[in-house]
């Protein structure tokens, strides 16, 4: 269950980025809710094996940066969910570039975590 309220929290939240931040698109024949969700999956997907590795290989730059590094591991990882939905699946959301994906990825953290505090006592 908790993995569903994750999934939809996150096509949600990736939702609401399209719908602010220019450059972020639908993409593919479906409707633009299955991008959304086709999208949510693959970044929860990615977040749980792949975002780990990447954190501890870019962890020096990290602590130099004092964690706004984290920002660019986190646009990376949307650009590579939305690579995967689009090219597996044949939807999800077209990214224009990295400026779209790091906004992007700060809309989509920031409501993921809004999402998060206000379904808290449902779980």
């Amino acid at each position: 269950m908790r993995f569903v309220l994750n999934w939809l929290l996150t096509s949600i939240a990736i939702s609401i980025a399209a719908f602010i931040v220019p450059g972020i698109e639908p993409f593919g024949m479906a409707e633009p809710w299955m991008s959304f969700a086709f999208t949510g999956l693959f970044l929860g997907f990615v977040n749980a094996l792949i975002k780990p590795f990447v954190t501890i290989i870019s962890l020096p730059v990290t602590i130099l940066t004092l964690g706004i590094f984290q920002l660019v591991v986190n646009s990376l990882m949307l650009e590579l969910a939305s690579w995967l939905s689009v090219n597996l699946l044949g939807a999800g959301i077209s990214i224009t570039g990295f400026g779209a994906a790091f906004f992007g990825a700060i809309v989509v953290s920031i409501m993921c975590a809004l999402l998060g505090v206000a379904t808290k006592d449902a779980q």
